[in-house]
């Protein structure tokens, strides 16, 4: 069988992938990136956080994403009835950047992969791994291209980043449930011409509380195209009978924030579900092996923070990677595995206050506290792992703590 040698395998040419071999490949070592999937190809986690930015900077691939022309997001908004809590990422409290961008997945990923095959990466598309095996920390990995031609690849080192496929997780049986509650969604494009202007809605990502337990993301597209989707427990979405796109056009109705601006408005393919997306590893490293991006751990789409994460992973991998190639003592529990975890047991706290309710009273309090405010909003702009933010340094209980005080504080005199 055909075997070609490299120091690193990288399995997946998503945002976890490319930035990972962008730091690999700048330190001068032989990287290949194997994908399964023909890019361009539709994903969703189209909205990124200004988090993103730092690590899109450092792998060199800024330029190449502005000239795309995608649309800048400055902020999040949160909508419940006639209540709206606002965030600027200008007004947040971490150092880092003000915004970001909101992109339709399929040309931003195809961006990434193209421009880290022009910094010298190989990039090979629709070839499959069947077989890993390990010697130490040396593998051998067995591909498959679309034709059922196989090959393998030798490699010092591995980082998965196959996202849902999950090929050393499957692999090596290192799967394991997430601890959320099942959650189901709907999605689809829409045109959308009656679309706020830029200081509305136009610049941000917006999230409606539709029903407990149930909320609609709308992210806009600088093309005039808006990204819908409901999320919520699979009972409510499947009590809505018909086609995908009756079931659809029925949800979009019942929700006042939005019945208007897409009523009769195009779909641009039948809307698509997604059902118990919520994952988790056993373990996010081993001999010869990390794991990143959705390969390790993916919460909820909430506060959008699945590409932010495949990024920190990425770039925390491959730098790791890198100085293990050199031969240095790499500590993969400390520099890898507890930087992430805090990372995504911040955004856990703050999903988990999402759906108990206690995040809804401190987001549409009638006076919040314009610290907090700003606070919060570095969690939400992605800055996960500034400690000396209280809210991320006390993610476990502030939000209960905080909301009890608003709940205490607003309720009437006797």
């Amino acid at each position: 069988m055909e075997r070609e040698k490299v120091d690193v395998l990288v399995i997946g040419a998503g945002p976890a992938g490319t930035v990972a071999a962008a730091m690999i490949n700048k330190e001068g070592f032989k990287v290949k990136i194997v994908e399964k999937q023909k890019f361009p190809r539709f994903v969703i986690g189209e909205s990124l956080l200004p988090r993103c930015m730092e690590h899109l900077e450092e792998a060199g691939f800024i330029d190449a994403i502005k000239a795309k022309g995608f649309q800048q997001k400055t902020g999040a908004k949160f909508v419940r009835g006639k209540e709206v809590a606002d965030f600027n990422f200008v007004d947040q409290y971490s150092e880092g950047w003000k915004w970001t961008w909101q992109v339709t997945r399929a040309d931003f990923d195809k961006t990434l992969a193209d421009e880290v095959a022009r910094q010298g990466v190989d990039v090979e598309y629709e070839l499959g791994v069947t077989d890993i095996k390990f010697t130490g920390t040396d593998s051998v990995t067995t591909v498959e291209d679309a034709n059922g031609n196989k090959r393998e690849i030798e490699a010092r080192f591995i980082v998965d980043a196959s996202g849902y496929g999950r090929v050393i997780p499957r692999l090596f049986n290192l799967d394991k449930p997430s601890g959320f509650e099942s959650r189901k969604t709907l999605f689809t494009h829409i045109k959308d011409p009656k679309r706020p202007g830029a200081e509305v809605e136009g610049n941000r990502i917006t999230a409606v509380v539709h029903k407990p337990k149930v909320w609609i993301w709308v992210i806009p597209f600088a093309t005039g195209i808006t990204s819908v989707g409901f999320v919520g427990n699979p009972e409510y979405l499947n009590q809505f009978e018909g086609t995908q796109e009756e079931k659809m056009r029925a949800m979009i109705a019942s929700e006042g924030h939005i019945a208007e601006r897409f009523e009769n408005a195009e779909f641009l393919f039948e809307p698509k579900n997604l059902e118990g997306f919520a994952i988790s590893a056993s373990q996010l490293y081993g001999d010869g092996f990390v794991l990143t991006g959705n390969a390790t751990e993916f919460l909820d789409p909430i506060f959008s923070s699945g590409a932010t994460f495949a990024m920190e992973s990425g770039s925390k991998g491959g730098k790791l990677a890198v100085k293990f190639l050199k031969g240095e003592t790499v500590d993969w529990q400390t520099e890898f595995v507890d930087h992430m975890m805090h990372g995504i047991d911040t955004f856990r706290s703050f999903v988990t206050g999402w759906y108990d309710g206690s995040l809804h009273t401190v987001f549409f309090a009638k006076n919040p506290d314009m610290d907090h405010k700003r606070m919060i909003c570095s969690v939400l702009a992605g800055y996960v792992w500034d400690k000396t933010n209280p809210f991320v340094k006390k993610h476990a209980t502030i939000l209960k703590t905080l909301a009890h005080v608003i709940e205490m504080d607003q309720q009437p005199s006797a």
